[in-house]
Order: structure tokens, then sequence, then C-alpha cells
């Protein structure tokens, strides 16, 4: 029985899964992670600010897709 844990935008933004459209993406659904690995991108005003996962675990799903806008404090990703 593992306990869900969330990823939280710490400030509002424009949320990336990946460095640039030519790379590939951060994590995927399903993959483990460390307390360090970033799994995201939030821009604002061309000022780019790496997510990290904060947590060890499997990442349950993405709450948000790629280029999506979001808000400070909004969940983004679920780890298990």
């Amino acid at each position: 029985m593992a306990d869900n844990k969330q990823i939280i935008s710490p400030i509002p933004g424009v949320f990336y899964r990946r460095p640039s459209p030519e790379e590939e993406i951060y994590i995927n659904e399903g993959q483990k992670v460390q307390t360090e690995d970033v799994v995201g991108l939030i821009e604002v005003m061309k000022n780019f600010t790496e997510i990290v996962s904060g947590e060890e675990g499997v990442v349950k799903k993405f709450l948000v897709e790629d280029e999506e806008v979001v808000e400070a404090g909004q969940v983004i990703a679920e780890i298990e």
C-alpha cells in the first residue's frame, strides 16, 4: 500500500515536460524518480525554473499537459 505524493508548482507560469522542443521529455509516467530528479520546467517571462520531484517513487500520473499554464500550488503530478 503506497502513499501518493504530489509534485506541486512553486510558481505560476507555463509548464514544460522537456528542456526544448527537440529534446526528449524529462520523465514519463510509470518511471522511477529520485528526490532531485527534474520532471519539468516552469517558464515565466523567458525565465525557466526546474521542477524537481521532491520525493522518491514512481510517477503515477501527470495532471497537467505540456505547455499548459499552471498556478502556484497547482499539482503537476502524482508519485506513489
